[in-house]
């Protein structure tokens, strides 16, 4: 089952991760802020005039700039090289303007050889701009490369503009549910503290936090565990879990904890090769109806969601009688579609979750659980009277330990600034120097397990060091009592 999960995460996450790694003129001390750029103007570079690679310069689609449009992607070698005009070395925000008439497309980046990750460019039949996020740019000499992807797309142009100084940070830092517990309430306030400031470590599964005390010598500050076997169409199956009592031990260790839900279909799983019943949070491995569930309240389907968060709720429930708050991170990734929780588009998925926030924390008298939303989109979001934190996953290509700009920026303008950003997945860890770098004041980042961790290339050990021993990254043995927080 892990290795099929694992392909899931990776697939996944290459949506949200908008950007990857930084462009960095050069090695950043950990003290080191970036020059200011607010005061430079901004620079716009046609593609037509960039150096060509295995594409064209086109001229017969209307509202383009310049003289033209670069089209012709459709090998994966193809690429346009675009210069940028000197300017102020700085912050700055990068935006591509495209076409792309054959629905969405998937492109990537680079400034001055340095990925920028994966950039969704949402279909249209008229020119329009998408936000690559943030870029480090030199005095001059600044190169931004547009590789193919997924091809099928036209290039306009590309522009840089200056980043004004953030403003701090207008958190509030009182949990959604009024009856939240002593200690979900000092979390939270814990979280809201810290953020801007340091950035908690964590980790994805026992086995991994094992690993990381074994090879970096620290263990993460927050343990990343799962519902997902006390779905009771899995208990069904024979499924067993174990994960409640490894967050109990985790507290008795001094640890935080996070729970994710990989909330197998309540019911119609298809159970065939390729879709067997252990896959059945994923869409295509059930006919679930979640819309159709949640429009008739007298349905069965409808009976099997509650039976389902009541069973749930029941396991927190042993977190809550033992003091133990929870980072809630239920209905993850519900934009992607990849979940049956999200097949149905937006507004069952909000719907649901809503429905999940009221039975809960009213009829099932939940309160010690931080409610942490997982999609970036804003059509997606729930409203900010049910959600605590806003998060994404982020899965660049390994080795990319850029500071998820691009998804960082979204996910604050979705609350006005007013919630803490979590990176609740991700396969390569950002880099805090150049989280601090773009200002990317990530609240906790969770390194998924398996082959992202200990592979050597996705989160190279010596890397894992540097991030697990940076004066600004919460473990285990800095965190403190966040119970009792003051």
């Amino acid at each position: 089952m892990t290795p099929s999960l694992s392909r899931g995460r990776a697939a996944a996450g290459l949506v949200l991760a908008l950007l990857g790694a930084a462009a960095l003129p050069q090695a950043l001390p950990a003290s080191a802020a970036p020059r200011s750029a607010a005061s430079a103007a901004e620079v716009t570079a046609e593609a037509e005039d960039g150096t060509l690679d295995g594409v064209t310069v086109g001229t017969s689609e209307p509202g383009h700039s310049g003289s033209g449009y670069v089209e012709g992607f459709d090998s994966a070698s193809d690429s346009v090289r675009i210069p940028l005009p000197d300017t102020a070395a700085g912050l700055y925000s990068l935006t591509v303007r495209y076409r792309s008439p054959y629905g969405d497309k998937h492109t990537s980046l680079d400034v001055n050889g340095t990925g920028l990750g994966d950039l969704v460019l949402p279909g249209g039949t008229a020119f329009g701009d998408a936000d690559a996020g943030r870029v480090l740019l030199r005095d001059t000499g600044n190169v931004v490369t547009v590789h193919s992807g997924w091809g099928y797309y036209q290039i306009d142009s590309v522009t840089a503009r200056p980043v004004p100084e953030r403003p701090d940070h207008q958190l509030g830092g009182v949990p959604v549910d009024p009856q939240a517990t002593p200690e979900a309430r000092s979390l939270l306030s814990y979280l809201s503290d810290h953020y801007g400031t340091d950035t908690l470590s964590g980790q994805q599964d026992v086995a991994g936090i094992s690993w990381l005390e074994q090879n970096v010598g620290k263990a993460p500050a927050v343990a990343g565990l799962d519902m997902m076997d006390y779905s009771p169409s899995r208990v069904e199956h024979g499924a067993a879990s174990s994960e409640v009592e490894h967050a109990l031990d985790w507290d008795r260790r001094g640890g935080m904890t996070t729970f994710v839900w990989h909330w197998n279909a309540p019911s119609h799983l298809i159970d065939q090769p390729g879709k067997e019943w252990w896959r059945g949070f994923y869409t295509d491995a059930s006919t679930f109806d979640v819309a159709a569930a949640l429009a008739d309240p007298q349905s069965e389907d409808h009976r099997l969601l509650l039976r389902d968060i009541d069973a749930i709720s029941a396991q927190l429930a042993r977190l809550q009688d033992a003091g133990v708050p929870v980072l809630w991170r239920p209905l993850h990734e519900a934009e992607g579609g990849w979940f049956w929780w999200g097949a149905k588009g937006a507004g069952p998925a909000k719907e649901l979750y809503r429905l999940m926030y009221e039975r809960m924390t009213g009829h099932n008298g939940l309160h010690n659980l931080i409610w942490v939303w997982n999609s970036v989109d804003p059509a997606w979001y729930p409203g900010d009277d049910v959600v605590d934190v806003v998060s994404a996953d982020s899965y660049p290509q390994a080795g990319d330990h850029g500071p998820v700009s691009g998804t960082y920026e979204r996910l604050v303008s979705l609350t006005g600034d007013t919630k803490p950003a979590a990176l609740t997945e991700v396969g390569s860890v950002p880099d805090p120097e150049l989280m601090r770098a773009y200002r990317s004041d990530w609240s906790w980042f969770v390194t998924w397990g398996g082959d992202f961790l200990t592979d050597g290339v996705s989160n190279p050990v010596d890397f894992l060091k540097k991030v697990y021993d940076d004066p600004r990254v919460i473990t285990l043995d800095t965190l403190g009592d966040f119970k009792h927080h003051s």
